[in-house]
This record gives structure tokens, sequence and C-alpha cells, in this order.
């Protein structure tokens, strides 16, 4: 159990938590998230994650203090909070609550990166990876093994125990499951490198139709144990750094104790598809992503890969409600074919925080283009500030980007 001097630092943070969930301008950007997820936005809607932590400390805000490990998690996560909502607030939702994930054990495709690590900033998580190829023969496909899922219920208990110790009182303990999310290419590319996997799309498609068929069919036996056993997560907050507040969800017959897929959103994506043809992302990506997407409630497609010109391959996959329109996107051809059906999901380049200097009116301009595409073309739009590697050591540039984005978003 926590030490004193860790009940106190946390029940304190906890309590100013608390205090700002409390606040009714909460439930007010609750309710302008279910707007624009119900597609009838009452404006466009602004978040900020994936954040360069290491570049923000103001004044020791971040500083941790406790010395227990688990303690130190909780801390982390509220100082985090209570950060970005004093200097980068945008749309963020301080929730009443703690979640305590599930002790959920995945034993994966039995298959795990080789690579080398390249690393110029040694304070970043952001670092750069040459992956060895480790899919050529027909034998290597035997390496695929389906994931196996298992709950340490004892493990769960302790966890739960710790956190009603801390934060009984002040904040509620939510006790959380997994909420999936669909990335068939992604761990390929780990497995394989890019460059190797693109060109095996091309000279050797059948073996590749077999790789991803038993990775589809991995996904499936997961998502049928996390149902079964009841480890799927309530209807969540968020949803790939966007705001998952919906009306829609939890679907009728919903049982907290079971969720189920189609109670819930997940998030999809094959980023190493980026310049792959529209019929070929059909081909390796959509006949497959399909068959697991079918199952969830509502579904966030796309992320750093370019959609505009295959929007009518994502029509394709069942229950899409957000498509990334990324730094890369045709903005004008991506809105034109998105129209009112999803949501524009905008990710601005997290570049303009890394310039020498940074430019606040070149940020002011970007955003003001993309509303004015949107609003001619009538999509609801939502800016997702995310993998923000730097801000060259300048905190204020975040604050003050937060703050020309929430002047367009309110014009």
């Amino acid at each position: 159990m926590p030490t004193a001097h860790d009940l106190d630092i946390l029940r304190e943070l906890a309590t100013r938590v608390a205090e700002i969930a409390a606040l009714p301008v909460q439930e007010q950007k609750r309710q302008l998230w279910r707007s624009l997820n119900a597609l009838d936005p009452v404006r466009p809607m602004v978040m900020i994650d994936q954040v360069c932590w290491n570049e923000m400390d103001r004044n020791g805000e971040l500083t941790l203090r406790c010395e227990d490990a688990e303690c130190r998690g909780y801390e982390n996560y509220l100082r985090r909070t209570l950060y970005q909502w004093d200097h980068f607030r945008v749309d963020m939702v301080v929730e009443p609550f703690i979640r305590v994930p599930k002790a959920v054990r995945n034993t994966g495709f039995g298959v795990r990166p080789q690579e080398e690590i390249a690393v110029t900033d040694p304070t970043n998580s952001v670092v750069g990876h040459r992956y060895k190829n480790q899919f050529e023969t027909e034998a290597d496909l035997e390496k695929l093994q389906t994931p196996q899922i298992s709950h340490d219920v004892e493990e769960t208990q302790r966890r739960l125990a710790v956190a009603h110790e801390i934060f009984d009182g002040i904040l509620e303990v939510r006790e959380w499951g997994v909420s999936p999310s669909v990335s068939l290419w992604d761990p390929i590319s780990t497995w394989m490198g890019v460059e190797a996997a693109l060109w095996m799309l091309v000279d050797r498609p059948e073996f590749m139709h077999r790789l991803v068929g038993k990775m589809t069919d991995g996904y499936l036996s997961m998502l049928d144990q996390l149902e079964a056993q009841g480890l799927l997560c309530e209807p969540q907050s968020l949803i790939h750094c966007t705001g998952a507040w919906v009306d829609e969800l939890p679907a009728p017959g919903y049982d907290p104790a079971r969720p189920r897929c189609k109670d819930i959103w997940t998030m999809g994506l094959a980023q190493m598809f980026s310049t792959v043809s529209p019929q070929m992302f059909r081909e390796f990506e959509v006949d497959y992503v399909a068959r697991i997407c079918e199952r969830f409630g509502l579904v966030y497609y796309g992320c750093c890969d370019p959609l505009s010109r295959k929007m009518d391959e994502v029509r394709m996959i069942p229950n899409v409600r957000k498509v990334s329109m990324s730094a890369w996107t045709d903005q004008e051809l991506g809105a034109r074919e998105i129209g009112g059906d999803y949501v524009f999901s905008r990710k601005p380049t997290p570049a303009s925080l890394a310039t020498d200097r940074f430019d606040a009116d070149a940020v002011r301009a970007d955003l003001e283009a993309t509303r004015e595409i949107c609003e001619r073309y009538g999509c609801p739009l939502e800016f997702i500030l995310k993998d923000i590697s730097t801000v060259r050591y300048e905190p204020w540039r975040l604050t003050e980007w937060a703050t020309v984005a929430m002047e367009v978003a309110e014009a």
C-alpha cells in the first residue's frame, strides 16, 4: 500500500483534478463532442495529444515526487492532466474518475521486432528504427501464433485496492478493460521493414495474403476471447487522441460486466500503405480490416496515411464515423469526398512547432484554410494536434498553438 508521503502527494493532486472535473464546462465540452460525433457539429473541436513531455516541465510542475513506482504512475497521469489543463486545454475533458487497467495478459502473435535503434535526443521516447525482415519463406508464416488472452484476477484486485486506498472520497475508481485497435500492417512493418513488405506486395502477393489473413484471424480470435471473458472496456472518452463521447453507444442490451465490441469504438490504420494504389489498399487492407471493424459500434479510421484519394475504399469499411486527414492529405479532395458523411479529422502538421522560429500567423492561416474548405463542403471538422516530437524546448509554443486553434474553432 502507498506510504503516507505518497498518499499526501496523490490526494492533493487528485483533489485539484476532482475540482476541475466538477466544473460545468466539462459537460458542455462532452456535449460539443457528442454533437460533432453525431455529424451535427456546433463548431470544430480541438484536441492535443502525444506531447513531447520530456520538454514540457515548467517550474517543477511535472517533477515526480512519489517514491513507489505504482504511485509514480498515478502521479505522472495527474500532473500531466493538470499541466494540460493549465497550459493547452483546448477541448479536453477532465473526467471525475481514475481508470485502473485490468491485468489482462496477451501472448501476442509470437513475433518480436528485430531492429536497430537510432537516438537523437536521449530524453525523448521518439527514436528511429531499422527492422530486419523475418518473413521471407513459407516456413516463416508458421511463426505467427494466435493470441491467447487471460486475466490475472488477483493482480486486478490488488491494483483496485491500491487505487481505492489513494482516491476514495476524491475520484471514482473504475476497473478498465481493453480498448482494442485494429492495425494489421503496423506490426507487419516492424517484423519485415516497410520497404521489404511493400516489395513483397508486388512480387509475392499470395504470400502476403496468407500473412495478413493469419493476422486477421488472430485479431478476430482475440476479440472473441475478450468478449467471452468480459475484458473489453466500457464506452470510451477518447479514441486515438479524439473525443469519443457519443449518444449511440453502448448498443442496446449492454451489460457493463461484459461489454461487447459493438458497445465501443475502435480505430484502424494502415500507415505503410500511404503510397500504394487504391486497388492495392482495398485488396490488402480493406478486405481484411472490414471483417474486424464490422464487429464494433463505431470506427475511427486512419492516422498519418493520406486517405483523400482512397475514400471510395474507406467507405467499404463498416461503421466508420471519423476519417483521419493527415498533413499529407489533399484537403480539397478529401473534403469533397467526405462531405457530411464522416468527421473530417484534420491532423495539422506538428512540424510547425519544431521550426527555428514559431510562426503563429502561419498556424492560423493553415487552420483557417482547413475550416474554410470544410465549411464549403459541409464537413464536420476536428483539429487533432499529435505526434509532437519536439517544441525545441520552448513549451510556450504549444500554449500559443492552442490559443490560435481555439480562436479559429470558435470564430
